[in-house]
């Protein structure tokens, strides 16, 4: 299992996930999970993925191996970040096609989804998420976060803090609220943290980093929200028995 979120803002995107995988509860790995595509003034693109590792490290391999030589598209030559979605899609369903039915037949499924987003330039940064069946939705206003994994412990937070006019710094602590919430409910997803940063109209990657166990700034942040929560809560107001 993973954990994954993409935020949409009026500024950029927030991108977060985890590096742990797991088979088994006595055989937990470390890999990122997070691919970025970049060319300076050109494009931007981070691709998130969830599920199972052969299948998405097949899928970012079709996807790098492929080269403006070829024919048709690529990540390279696409003109919007839909048609990168589309890209993405064709992937999955053929490495689905090549897997499904040997993976079928050991009763494990393709199962493997992605948060893609980013920008290209001559259009506006887009979110999409892409589900196992390599169909999709795409991030709008009254839906500025997509997230793919163990995803019903982060959303919480997210619901509360996050809307289009949330700022960058707010909505990067946010996510990373988000991972600590989760990683503390849910033992298979875990350090290190990779987020990045991109900030609208850029065309470049300028902040990006990685949290290993025992950051001080992500274990001050996880300290600090989880007293600001006791603190809060012993503020509510006591339950009066004798007034239904």
């Amino acid at each position: 299992m993973t954990y994954c979120v993409g935020i949409m803002l009026d500024t950029g995107l927030i991108f977060a996930s985890d590096s742990r995988t797991h088979a088994g509860v006595d055989n937990f790995s470390r890999f990122c999970k997070m691919t970025v595509f970049d060319r300076p003034g050109d494009r931007v693109i981070v691709l998130l993925s969830s599920g199972n590792l052969a299948g998405t490290q097949a899928v970012i391999s079709r996807l790098k191996q492929s080269n403006s030589s070829e024919e048709g598209a690529t990540l390279w030559t696409a003109k919007t970040m839909f048609d990168t979605a589309m890209l993405v899609s064709d992937a999955m369903r053929e490495v689905d096609r090549r897997d499904g039915q040997y993976l079928s037949d050991s009763d494990v499924g393709f199962n493997a989804s992605f948060i893609l987003g980013g920008q290209i330039r001559g259009e506006q940064p887009r979110l999409f998420r892409l589900y196992a069946e390599a169909n999709f939705i795409e991030a709008g206003s009254d839906t500025p976060y997509l997230q793919t994994g163990e995803t019903k412990y982060g959303k919480p937070i997210i619901d509360r803090v996050i809307t289009r006019s949330t700022s960058m710094s707010d909505a990067t602590k946010c996510a990373l609220v988000s991972m600590d919430s989760t990683m503390r409910s849910n033992l298979s997803v875990g350090m290190p943290i990779d987020l990045l940063c991109y900030e609208r109209d850029s065309l470049e990657v300028t902040m990006r980093r990685r949290f290993e166990q025992g950051d001080p700034y992500f274990s001050v942040l996880g300290q600090q929200w989880s007293g600001g929560i006791r603190e809060v809560f012993g503020r509510l107001p006591e339950l009066d028995w004798s007034n239904p």
